[in-house]
């Protein structure tokens, strides 16, 4: 048998048959999650042909785009629009019999955050859900990609999807992590690197030293964006580090069954002769915080940068791409990144809205204040993870430095609730998505990881969170 890529092999296991000679294959999915905004059609669709959900226990539904995030949480959703979509989604779920974590379940929160908590992801599933950051799971040894409407309600009535497989793209990362640098930084590197689209049509590998070092969290993150490279997949071999946090997770097997599974999990990776389509490589010896300064997430630069000047890009497509970035950004070429002001701050959402996450914006905004004309705002990932941050005396210093303390949900990630930008207002944002109007319309985002957003928060302007923690004393891990 020739040597495969563990991609290859997840497909290879869940194809239940071949339908042309240009890679479509008839592919069986392990299990969807989904949430109140991108599944309304797809029930209606099912309604329409009269059609049940094929295995309902292999699905979940989670409320998490529309509902509100503040601090006292009740069942009822801002508007009328999102109301709809709420109550529509519980009909779903009570029509045909699956399981809902509606906004007061404890085990609520973001799809990518809950899914991992109550153990639903396992190595070597296939994963698919109508949202693009299902590439989250490939931290877990698991594909994940997102799908439309249409594919869902397919995906329900059948368990099946039609599906193209990918080439193959693998990202070795090597060198140590520098002081106050994180996988937020490494994906934002990769992406200034390869671009945009730089990672259509594959399925990247994550592999290297540095990948073995990242906790959990961090693989989340890495597996997160990189979707913002076009990839729709992406995957990480799983490892004893891998084993170590889903075990006793709720859905995870136990006693003899999880040793079955763990037997099977431990030969999950590419085989040492797999041949890739493509290989990128990153040195991290080298890599200095990040921040985007444009509305796509390959704009970046690091911190002690300067905004680059499109007549110095001899790609005229590039060159008409940075001035279009900087009109809406309203940023001039030569302008260092720290000059930057913003008016609001955000730390959440499935890129950076974990417990660790939360830990590493507090270990630099504890006994400080955020500046007086930042809004600074804070919000788990899911409700178990606001619970922990709470018992751990994270909420406290996030209270105390000035930031609102909010309830879980995607929030200002996406804008599709409450929580909305004002035309001009610049956010330092631990998200995944700068485009236009991502935040609200006609506001402007800057991605970063938390510790930068931290920062950003507490100097009043982009800034370099060493020379933060350097000045109070408090170089060490974040």
């Amino acid at each position: 048998m020739s040597a495969k890529t563990l991609y290859e092999k997840i497909i290879a296991s869940h194809t239940i048959r071949e339908l042309d000679n240009e890679g479509h294959i008839l592919l069986y999915i392990d299990r969807s999650i989904l949430n109140e905004y991108t599944s309304p059609q797809a029930f209606s669709g099912l309604r329409e042909n009269q059609r049940g959900v094929r295995h309902p226990e292999n699905i979940l539904l989670n409320i998490d785009h529309v509902n509100p995030t503040r601090p006292q949480r009740d069942i009822h959703m801002t508007d009328d629009g999102g109301q709809l979509q709420v109550d529509y989604f519980r009909k779903n779920a009570a029509d045909f019999g699956i399981e809902l974590f509606d906004v007061l379940d404890q085990r609520q929160g973001i799809e990518h955050v809950v899914a991992h908590e109550q153990g639903l992801v396992m190595p070597g599933m296939v994963i698919a859900a109508g949202d693009s950051h299902t590439t989250t799971y490939g931290a877990f040894g698991a594909l994940g990609f997102g799908i439309g409407t249409s594919e869902i309600e397919h995906l329900l009535a059948t368990q099946t999807l039609v599906y193209r497989t990918l080439k193959t793209l693998r990202v070795t990362v090597t060198g140590v992590l520098p002081y106050a640098c994180t996988a937020k930084d490494i994906i934002l590197a990769l992406l200034e690197q390869i671009s945009a689209s730089g990672a259509t049509g594959y399925a990247i590998e994550f592999d290297g030293e540095t990948i073995a070092a990242l906790s959990m969290e961090g693989r989340m993150t890495l597996c997160n964006m990189a979707v913002e490279a076009g990839a729709r997949g992406a995957i990480i071999a799983p490892d004893e580090k891998t084993f170590a946090y889903i075990a006793g997770k709720p859905q995870m097997p136990d006693g003899e069954l999880w040793q079955q599974a763990l037997n099977e999990w431990q030969g999950l990776r590419s085989d040492p002769a797999a041949r890739f389509d493509k290989t990128v490589v990153i040195d991290c010896r080298d890599l200095e915080p990040k921040v985007t300064w444009g509305i796509s997430p390959d704009q970046t630069g690091t911190i002690t940068d300067c905004i680059p000047d499109p007549e110095h890009e001899s790609d005229l497509v590039k060159q008409q791409s940075m001035k279009k970035a900087l009109q809406y950004m309203g940023l001039k070429p030569g302008t260092p990144l720290r000059d930057i002001h913003i008016t609001h701050a955000f730390i959440g959402s499935c890129t950076n809205g974990r417990i660790e996450d939360l830990r590493s914006a507090a270990a630099v905004i504890q006994g400080r204040k955020i500046a007086r004309h930042v809004r600074g705002i804070i919000v788990p990932g899911s409700t178990q993870v606001r619970l922990q941050a709470e018992k751990e005396g994270l909420a406290e210093i996030f209270i105390q430095a000035g930031f609102e303390w909010r309830q879980s949900g995607c929030s200002m990630c996406l804008a599709m609730n409450e929580d909305v930008l004002a035309p001009g207002d610049r956010c330092a944002s631990g998200t995944n998505r700068n485009f236009p109007g991502r935040q609200g319309a006609g506001a402007r985002t800057h991605l970063m990881s938390p510790a930068m957003v931290a920062a950003a928060a507490i100097a009043g302007h982009l800034e370099d969170v060493r020379i933060l923690l350097n000045s109070g004393g408090q170089h060490g891990s974040l």
